[in-house]
């Protein structure tokens, strides 16, 4: 055969170079599809984390972001920035509005309904999808939904307008629900300052981090403060459950002053006649040798056992954001317990914990958890989810709760609390001074918690706790009643229609 007919010397070999370079081949691309996969698939989170990718970052501001309303109207927006960050965040009344909205920032991101809700808000909560895994499978945005709160407009306004700029909060509940109907503090701050990513936007954040006022402290829920005389609400109801108490009107045991058990320390009243007064008297005037003595007999067990029906030590609650803990010392010997009892030593409470106590009251003796936000829904309006509202427990008896609505009416007819009467409705309070600073040289905190009810309604309807911490008032009793009781005196007509 020709030289040209014969196959090369090592035909075969070459045939099996050529196999060997295909499965190379394809083990080469084998191996970049598996790596392709660890990538988009095992590692996404951890690259879509990584600062360096802006990716979803520049689509979370690609789009505006939901809406949270108070009644039928919204009180943020968004602002087309024609930038790579495109919407920013907008607010109507920001600062009347701050402790409920929070701030959502491109630069230091999002506090309280802001964050609690942003999957919502943003449009990346798997609800808002119309199918199951429609945004996995598409890959494309959701417009972001709608959060309606439980605010009622009017006590909101009211309770900003009557701290006027002062230090202090409001907590307002319907006591049959737990929805929250005002939730203020003061002095605030407008969160748009922060929405964007500008230098005004980190000079604003110093300027406000660096505020001695500390306008973006939420006071309302996340500031304790020691109750003072109010919390002796909370004492009466261990008396009279443990029956330590079982008439109102019988005198009690009570010198002026009270030697603190174990010590030489005495307790006096900023007024006279308190000696021996029977418990209707002594909570209409505060009487603290009254209620300290009262704590002492009913005892340490039972008084945190009643405080923690309340909600004190309680660290779960949210509203859905969290609130911080009030708090009533478990382990405290005689002394500190008749100071505990009055709403000192290591007493402290949120406004938010003050207004849940004088629902509970309402209520006949039942708590509702409180809630702000009353449904989600998508854009166009459809509810995704319902109403936050969770089952309420019974913290004491009903005939107990009637007591205390009898003890605390007498102290807005009769007491010290006669500033937060309303013609046409029955209110009852309980006013509050607590002292503070090494001597007691701070100035007072002047509270006031109470619930209302129109003549021509079956239940309460409200329940408030104010705090005012720069009151320019004497240290007695009567400046919860003179500074704080105005203040919860027109929330309550707000929520009243009066």
């Amino acid at each position: 055969m020709s030289e040209y007919g014969r196959f090369p010397e090592g035909g075969q070999p070459m045939t099996r170079y050529i196999r060997h370079a295909c499965a190379f081949c394809v083990l080469l691309l084998t191996a970049l599809l598996v790596n392709a996969a660890r990538v988009q698939v095992v590692r996404s989170h951890e690259y879509d984390a990584n600062p360096a990718n802006r990716r979803s970052t520049i689509a979370r501001y690609q789009q505006p972001r939901g809406d949270i309303l108070v009644g039928d109207a919204p009180v943020t927006g968004s602002v087309d920035t024609r930038e790579q960050l495109r919407y920013e965040r907008s607010y109507l009344n920001g600062p009347l509005y701050a402790p409920v909205t929070g701030f959502a920032s491109q630069t230091y991101g999002t506090t309280f309904l802001e964050h609690a809700e942003d999957g919502v808000l943003s449009g990346t909560d798997p609800l808002l999808a119309p199918l199951p895994v429609w945004n996995d499978v598409t890959r494309g945005a959701v417009r972001g939904g709608d959060v309606v709160t439980t605010l009622n407009r009017r006590a909101q306004e009211a309770a900003y307008r009557g701290l006027a700029g002062r230090k202090g909060a409001v907590a307002a509940i319907e006591p049959a629900t737990g929805r929250i109907l005002a939730l203020v503090t003061s002095p605030s701050y407008d969160p748009a300052e922060l929405s964007g990513n500008n230098e005004a936007v980190a000079s604003a954040w110093a300027r406000l981090n660096h505020d001695p006022e500390k306008p973006m402290l939420n006071r309302a829920v996340r500031q304790t403060y020691p109750p003072g005389s109010t919390f002796k609400v909370v004492t009466a109801a261990a008396a009279l459950e443990a029956g330590v108490v079982t008439d109102l009107d019988e005198r009690t045991d009570s010198p002026d002053p009270y030697r603190l058990p174990g010590t030489t320390t005495r307790l006096t009243n900023e007024g006279e006649g308190c000696a021996d007064a029977s418990v209707r008297d002594a909570f209409e005037w505060s009487c603290n040798t009254v209620f300290a003595k009262l704590g002492v007999d009913v005892g340490a067990r039972d008084m945190a056992a009643t405080a923690q029906a309340f909600g004190f030590n309680d660290t779960g609650v949210r509203i859905p954001y969290s609130a911080a803990t009030s708090t009533f010392d478990t382990h405290v010997d005689r002394a500190q317990l008749a100071l505990s009892s009055i709403g000192q030593y290591n007493t402290r409470a949120t406004p938010l914990q003050m207004a849940m106590v004088a629902a509970a009251v309402a209520d006949g003796g039942r708590l509702r958890p409180p809630y702000l936000v009353e449904r989600t829904t998508r854009h166009g309006g459809e509810t995704v989810a319902g109403s936050g509202a969770r089952p309420g427990r019974q913290v004491m008896r009903a005939s107990t709760a009637a007591r205390l609505m009898e003890l605390m009416a007498g102290v807005v007819r009769d007491g010290t609390g006669t500033n937060a009467a309303i013609p046409g409705a029955l209110v009852g309070g309980k006013t509050g001074t607590a002292q503070h600073g090494v001597g007691n040289s701070g100035v007072p905190y002047a509270w006031f918690v109470s619930w209302a009810q129109s003549e021509d309604a079956p239940e309460p309807q409200v329940a408030v706790a104010v705090v005012v911490e720069d009151a320019a008032a004497d240290r007695g009793e009567i400046s919860g009643g003179g500074d704080a009781a105005p203040i919860a005196k027109e929330v309550m007509r707000a929520v009243l229609g009066r």
